[in-house]
């Protein structure tokens, strides 16, 4: 998934904290394209669990996603049966979603991007992303230490003017080795609205990498959405079949 999460989950995903801006450092731009690169590569091949948990029940999906370059992903839900099938693709900055039970593509409008996605604390918009963290913020280094070692660098994503996006401002922690740590969401009124926090770096596809990514909805407790990486291969490239319609529908390698 891009999942990327999304994919997905993006597709589907980055971190932050405040401070003010340094005078001279490295190019905050292109911490993010790095990361961002690291995490998603040019093309990849992913097997993921999702957990959505609330104070009175929890529910596990398993997922599987593709996604290739900068702003392609599709994602399809494996397991449990009654979830089997459910789908969505990300092209370009179209998105569609494939509902297996009345066998329905629908392409999604502005309006419903704020949605949850898969009932879940990831939106629409945020399995839609992918490259708009490079193309519509400017970003901003505001911090830099050193933590276990590594050089930490915070950067804020401030949105571009007229930029299709809904957050007031973004902030990432990225670690030195490309590593996206946490990424907090602001809304336009500068309050934290949820925290996507990284955890348990490990080897995934011959790179280090969080294998957990838990999304944290702010003032809400007990409640979370986690996405653990079972399997995760990265490619030179992948067919453009992959990114259609038909196999959103009927997902056969």
């Amino acid at each position: 998934m891009n999942v990327k999460p999304l994919l997905v989950a993006w597709s589907l995903v980055l971190f932050g904290v405040a401070g003010l801006p340094l005078r001279a450092g490295p190019d905050a731009g292109q911490i993010v394209r790095d990361a961002f690169n690291h995490y998603r590569g040019l093309a990849s091949h992913a097997r993921m669990r999702m957990t959505i948990h609330r104070p009175e029940w929890e529910r596990t999906q398993e997922i599987e996603a593709w996604t290739r370059g900068e702003t392609d992903a599709v994602i399809i839900v494996t397991a449990p049966a009654r979830d089997r099938g459910n789908g969505t693709l990300k092209r370009g900055r179209q998105m569609w979603t494939y509902n297996p039970r009345v066998n329905w593509v629908i392409k999604l409008p502005p309006s419903l991007m704020s949605q949850a996605w898969m009932g879940s604390d990831f939106t629409n918009n945020d399995v839609a992303r992918s490259d708009t963290i490079l193309v519509d913020y400017t970003h901003e280094l505001v911090d830099e230490r050193t933590v276990d070692g590594h050089t930490v660098y915070t950067i804020r994503l401030t949105p571009k003017p007229g930029a299709p996006v809904v957050w007031g401002f973004e902030e990432i922690e990225i670690r030195d080795d490309h590593i996206m740590l946490e990424e907090r969401f602001y809304d336009q009124d500068g309050n934290l609205v949820k925290r996507l926090v990284a955890s348990d770096i490990t080897e995934l596809g011959g790179r280090r990498l969080p294998r957990v990514m838990t999304m944290y909805p702010v003032n809400e407790d007990d409640r979370f959405t986690r996405i653990e990486y079972l399997e995760l291969t990265f490619y030179e490239s992948l067919p453009d079949r992959y990114f259609t319609e038909a196999f959103l529908r009927n997902p056969r390698e």
